[in-house]
């Protein structure tokens, strides 16, 4: 009888969109940063502590940094070799790492954060008036700190953030302490839940903490700048219910808490992050517009955030299911019901191009209004195909037996034939995720 070695854990594959980010032969399980901001010359200064486990031997390995000034890098302790260009920094340990090792990797780096050019405009870290904040979906995390840039890479986080004491600082996670020393105070906060890369979040500025929910219920609390207090507890007053709802049709809030930020600026889109979402001052003031975006950034925590896509190619489970959240909301509350935002978005696709594949849309269209709306859409259809109490179990559970995992769209159609009764999906998911064409909603 021969013996044979445990085979090393097996790595994943280069994400299909974005193929140089992220390193698949190894794992991060946490990640602890000690950021030093200062607003006004938007300088960062940050060590980063990693613990990884390589999958597969690793005589080096990369990290995705922007162009940062590294003072130096240790492995397990140990000063290792690095070149760091094109926001790859290639790490070359003392000694080889073996499959299966546990390691860590510190990075001690300075510079001043910009965001990461994209097809999209800039990611990441970003400069505003008077403060900061940071928007990393999909690839801008490496522009504050050095990751391993890939949703499926999921880690806890502890996050020290310190910068003079007039600043208030938010993160996503739980506040551990706040730290006044001299002119500047130091924030720590800890993301006991595993997280993407891109769902790291950190807001600078001057906010007023306005609590919308305590416990027993989630603690919600929005962080604004004064002068809209009032503004956003009229906008967000009903946000407690749509948490509730959420709760009860997708099964508990997945994390200990919830934040939103309203920056002092106007954004183009609001700011999906793990229990945090950001707003800009042109999201106030109300009506269904508006409420939308609070239904689908507090939707994402479930479906994006806990539940994370394994690469970009499934990016419509995220935002197909935020949108139908929207609707769901709506129908909740009185307003048009799912159906007929359906039927709204249909008229709307059928007189734009029919050449998006939902389940691959390609990185161009990843972003495309369109996907967001033939998401809502092909949820739609299968609401009317399953009835009404399958499709809702079917969807609570998806949210439950995923939580904090990573899924694809191979693991939602199969999930969801288990909810058929014995009729057969294949069809219906060929025709909405696979041919631009767009079926019927009845399909």
């Amino acid at each position: 009888m021969t013996h044979q070695h445990a085979p090393a854990a097996p790595t994943a594959a280069p994400d299909p969109y974005f193929p140089n980010s992220g390193d698949p032969r190894y794992k991060v399980h946490r990640y602890e940063l000690a950021l030093d901001y200062r607003p006004g010359p938007n300088r960062l200064g940050g060590t980063a502590r990693l613990s990884a486990v390589a999958g597969t031997a690793l005589p080096e390995f990369t990290l995705d940094l922007a162009d940062f000034r590294i003072g130096r890098v240790l492995v397990d302790g140990k000063a290792a070799r690095y070149t760091h260009r094109a926001g790859k920094l290639r790490v070359r340990p003392a000694k080889a790492l073996a499959a299966g090792a546990a390691f860590t990797v510190e990075v001690h780096y300075t510079g001043n954060p910009r965001p990461v050019r994209s097809p999209w405009g800039g990611l990441g870290w970003e400069e505003l008036t008077d403060g900061a904040l940071v928007a990393s979906q999909p690839v801008g995390a490496p522009s504050w700190f050095p990751c391993n840039d890939r949703p499926a890479d999921k880690a806890t986080y502890q996050i020290a953030v310190t910068t003079p004491s007039p600043y208030t600082v938010v993160v996503g996670g739980r506040p551990l302490t706040r730290t006044p020393r001299a002119s500047s105070t130091t924030w720590v906060y800890e993301q006991s839940a595993p997280t993407s890369t891109y769902l790291v979040t950190v807001s600078i500025g001057h906010y007023l903490p306005v609590a919308l929910a305590e416990r027993p219920a989630v603690r919600q609390t929005g962080y604004v700048p004064a002068g809209l207090a009032a503004e956003f507890a009229a906008d967000f007053g009903r946000q407690p219910q749509m948490m509730a709802y959420f709760e009860e049709i997708f099964g508990p809030y997945p994390f200990g808490e919830y934040a939103v930020v309203v920056a002092d600026e106007e954004l183009d889109v609001p700011v999906e992050a793990q229990g945090v979402a950001t707003f800009g001052t042109n999201h106030l003031g109300g009506g269904w517009e508006n409420e939308r975006l609070i239904a689908h950034e507090l939707a994402h925590q479930w479906f994006g955030n806990s539940v994370s896509i394994a690469d970009w190619s499934h990016i419509w489970l995220n935002e197909g299911l935020a949108k139908y959240a929207e609707w769901l909301w709506s129908e909740h509350t009185g307003g048009p019901s799912a159906a007929a935002h359906a039927a709204a978005a249909r008229a709307l696709l059928a007189r734009l191009p029919q050449d998006l594949r939902l389940g691959d849309p390609g990185r161009k269209l990843m972003f495309d209004d369109r996907l967001y709306q033939r998401g809502g859409l092909t949820v739609h259809a299968l609401r009317v195909t399953l009835g009404e109490a399958p499709f809702f179990r079917m969807l609570k559970d998806w949210a439950t037996l995923n939580r904090h995992g990573s899924v694809t769209t191979a693991d939602f159609t199969a999930h969801a034939q288990r909810y058929a009764q014995g009729l057969a999906l294949g069809g219906l998911f060929e025709a909405w995720l696979w041919h631009g064409t767009l079926p019927p909603v009845s399909a």
